[in-house]
């Protein structure tokens, strides 16, 4: 039977809730790309911060899949949203490039992520950067609000893509843009991948075809649109043991089709207008 879209926004506000609770040590303790174990999946494709003016350790939770502030084309003064915010991490790395004049809107639909970074916020003296709790799919933020939008593999998590993508259309800024760093698929996953709660909540089987993913973009107006990076997400084996019989594992590791983390931009037109389908921003 079908997950609905409500039941599958449960199952990722209640992860994403057990991890914002749990200690950092214990995030890396049971993510993959730390220890190599199989028990959780987030951080298998995460990209390293650390070295990025910004960062703030106790805002990093390894659950990206790139870097999306680094090629967010942010300049001082910038009013930049940060989608899925979570503990606050791009959001601290966009306030280090709009600076003091500037202002980081961060959003994200759960609660203890919320808590989390307004923590974090308050602890760096940051009065530029808040924290807002609320759906990607209908922002709590006024029309044509920011100069740049960034994300970090989230909206592999939202059932209803297409609505995130036109939300983010409304709260940029004619000649606004985003930078957003996803999951995507190229060829088909196997069903037992494809139907995993659990790797829903790790970002892999909520994953569309890169292609449509990108004509989303392009249908909700948007223009410029290019892959700013792309590399290929490798899922141990001990992972995919939990999903398929070892015959689909086998199968699926001989594919060239596969699980792939892009960065993504592209820009609002200067002179925009609400897309209504399909064919009309053509």
């Amino acid at each position: 039977m079908e997950t609905s879209e409500k039941d599958l926004k449960e199952l990722v506000r209640q992860k994403y809730s057990e991890i914002a609770l749990q200690d950092k040590e214990d995030n890396q303790a049971s993510c993959c790309g730390a220890t190599g174990c199989s028990t959780e999946v987030y951080n298998i494709m995460s990209d390293d911060y650390s070295q990025m003016e910004g960062y703030n350790a106790d805002a990093d939770l390894g659950l990206g899949c790139g870097l999306p502030t680094q090629f967010a084309k942010i300049k001082k003064g910038d009013v930049v949203i940060d989608l899925g915010s979570g503990a606050g991490n791009d959001a601290f790395i966009a306030r280090a490039e709009t600076g003091e004049t500037g202002k980081v809107i961060g959003i994200d639909f759960t609660q203890a992520m919320i808590d989390k970074a307004r923590t974090n916020a308050e602890k760096l003296g940051f009065n530029n950067v808040e924290f807002r709790f609320g759906d990607i799919e209908n922002m709590p933020v006024s029309d044509n609000v920011a100069d740049v939008a960034v994300s970090n593999c989230v909206l592999n998590l939202v059932p209803n893509k297409d609505a995130v993508i036109k939300d983010i259309f409304r709260v940029l800024k004619p000649g606004g843009h985003f930078s957003i760093s996803d999951v995507v698929l190229i060829g088909n996953l196997p069903d037992g991948l494809r139907h995993s709660a659990e790797m829903y909540a790790g970002c892999v089987s909520g994953a569309i075809q890169k292609q449509a993913y990108l004509e989303l973009i392009k249908q909700n107006g948007f223009q410029n649109i290019s892959i700013q990076k792309e590399k290929v997400i490798d899922i141990p084996a001990d992972i995919l043991k939990d999903h398929l019989s070892d015959e689909e594992v086998a199968q699926y590791q001989s594919k060239e089709a596969g699980i792939f983390s892009i960065t993504v931009y592209a820009e609002k037109p200067v002179e925009a207008k609400a897309c209504c389908g399909p064919d009309c921003c053509n």
